[in-house]
């Protein structure tokens, strides 16, 4: 250790008889170099983007350029407010080093965003020695300039003894704070980018977590299926999913789940959960022993306090009777006429205890709507931002009581938007099928004027965004209607315009019906032809568009030889607030 002080002060000594010999061609001699060197210091960091280069290059170059013993480069974590030595060059490496803002002369320049000068570190307390102390290296005199940007201080770079012994003066000090200025821009560059690789990065998983999501999602049943769901998330990616599959025997099999806590971590547990759930059912076993081996497998699997709130259970396809069983999930709501009965969980969530025996239950539906929803449904938020609770769901089925099972689950989540959602949603129905009524979206009487056409296509406009028409597909039908409308206006009623245009807008499965009444002299459909596009020259365009955008239309003439009918099909294969899509 005395050995090392000794040298230290040796070369000291030696360097301060070398000052007086220092060649004219010191870079630091005149501002002309100075510049030279601030102008490809500049150049140098300009050129890569990764933090870890720049730091090494920002300090190898002044090390060189302003010939001192060591450099040393510190950033400041803004969370902790402490500063690691990230980068260090000299006889002493300091690299991880850490110290608090206003400790050391470091943390002054930090904790004031001045630059430090110490022209004589035995005199100055403020001096962090502790490297001195544990090394035998010696600090004579050293400055630290804050990186500076605009929302203040990132870090700091230090200088340490100048090679020839002579201390630091005030050019020293306000040639390192120049050399900071592009330094802390360059380093700023590099964390920006870093930041946005990683925003980069989370987003293609996030994406490939959504995807994964979505196809796990069951695809919509339209043949007579009892069981009907779908998932809302609250954020990027939904923790909560359902399932249904059809077993040999004829039953088919539901699950409802909810994972603990957000983000991918959770997503991947929820892929994981519903792909075991999924398992553990196909063979047909009672409900309790179909949570109790998917509660065993998790627990031996799922190490981070994470757990699966599920409901799981049967149904004949008649939807007569269900057999359910649920691990921490919200009460089960059976609907039959103006009654509701509600069934609580019997089990703690899946995933902490092993070996959990689980309550299961038996129901005759006896006509009525078996409700399963995750905890989501029930904490939305009112206009004063108190959760509905059990009693909110319930008021909300209520008022859709009378609408047809997939109608009647669009407008469940549509209340449940209009309040503010706080967590994933997720909502299963199990009805008996009915016989599918068309649902009418739209019942219109207008004057057959050209000001009416604004309120027709303002209306056909509503209702196709209520059901999520792709926007491009949604502006092609209502111009077609508008169209239609025009013709109706130009060619049936002429100049006299005295009647009305009446519009039905209505949705059967996954075909739009449009209607179009008309009290103008019958129309001749033999007439009605349109042609193809590039050989019209005035006129027949309605026609042609109408022939393009709809799958098949027809004019009838109303009986009586008063009035006409315009009756246009278009099927829609992805209308948003299907079970899978919504």
């Amino acid at each position: 250790m005395k050995a090392l002080r000794a040298r230290s002060a040796g070369a000291r000594t030696a360097g301060h008889a070398r000052a007086a010999q220092r060649p004219a061609t010191d870079p630091r001699a005149g501002e002309a170099g100075t510049l030279a060197f601030l102008a490809e210091l500049s150049q140098a960091l300009a050129v890569s983007l990764d933090l870890r280069q720049t730091l090494s290059e920002t300090v190898t170059r002044v090390v060189d350029f302003m010939q001192v013993e060591a450099a040393s480069l510190f950033l400041l974590d803004p969370a902790t407010l402490v500063l690691d030595c990230r980068i260090c060059i000299g006889p002493v490496d300091i690299t991880g080093v850490r110290l608090a803002v206003g400790q050391g002369i470091v943390g002054s320049a930090v904790a004031e965003n001045a630059t430090q000068l110490v022209v004589d570190a035995a005199d100055d307390p403020r001096v962090w020695r502790a490297a001195d102390d544990s090394t035998g290296f010696v600090t004579h005199s050293l400055v630290c300039a804050p990186l500076r940007t605009a929302a203040g201080p990132i870090g700091v770079l230090e200088i340490v003894n100048r090679r020839d012994g002579t201390p630091f003066s005030a050019a020293d000090a306000e040639l390192l704070e120049l050399v900071a200025a592009p330094a802390a821009l360059a380093i700023n560059s590099a964390r920006m980018a870093a930041s946005l690789l990683e925003q980069q990065r989370l987003k293609r998983e996030f994406d490939l977590a959504r995807r994964l999501q979505k196809s796990l999602l069951p695809h919509r049943r339209r043949d007579g299926f009892p069981v009907i769901g779908v998932n809302r998330p609250a954020h990027e990616i939904s923790g909560d999913f359902y399932d249904h599959f059809e077993l040999a025997d004829g039953r088919i099999g539901f699950v409802v789940g909810d994972i603990s806590g957000k983000g991918l971590d959770a997503a991947l547990l929820m892929v994981r959960a519903a792909s075991l759930l999924r398992w553990a059912g196909k063979d047909g076993i009672e409900p309790a022993a179909w949570l109790s081996r998917a509660n065993d497998e998790l627990c031996e699997t799922t190490q981070d306090g994470r757990f699966v709130c599920a409901l799981v259970g049967y149904c004949d396809r008649a939807a007569t009777r269900v057999r359910f069983a649920g691990a921490g999930f919200p009460p089960v709501i059976v609907q039959r006429g103006d009654a509701f009965d509600e069934y609580p969980s019997g089990g703690p969530p899946l995933g902490i205890l092993p070996g959990v025996a689980f309550e299961q239950r038996e129901l005759a539906l006896a006509g009525g709507t078996f409700y399963a929803f995750s905890d989501g449904a029930t904490d939305v938020r009112d206009a004063q931002g108190r959760p509905i609770g059990n009693a909110g769901v319930r008021a909300l089925i209520a008022r859709h009581a009378k609408e047809s099972l997939e109608p009647r689950l669009r407008s469940l989540l549509a209340d449940l938007k209009q309040l503010r959602l706080v967590d994933d949603t997720t909502l299963l129905l199990v009805e008996a099928p009915r016989a599918e009524q068309p649902e009418r979206l739209v019942d219109l009487r207008v004057p057959a004027r050209a000001e009416s056409l604004r309120e027709l296509r303002g209306a056909v406009r509503a209702a196709l965004d209520a059901l999520g028409v792709e926007p491009r597909l949604r502006d092609k039908l209502v111009l077609a209607v508008d169209e239609a409308c025009a013709n109706i206006i130009r060619h049936g009623y002429g100049q006299s315009c005295d009647g009305d245009i009446e519009l039905c807008l209505a949705r059967n499965g996954t075909t739009l019906a449009f209607e179009l009444r008309d009290t103008a002299p019958c129309a001749d459909p033999a007439a009605l032809r349109p042609k193809p596009l590039g050989e019209m020259r005035c006129g027949g365009f309605g026609i042609a568009l109408i022939d393009e955008v709809m799958d098949d239309w027809r004019v009838e003439p109303l009986a009586g030889r008063r009035g006409n009918r315009l009756v246009m099909h278009k099927r829609i294969e992805d209308i948003a607030g299907e079970a899978n899509e919504a």
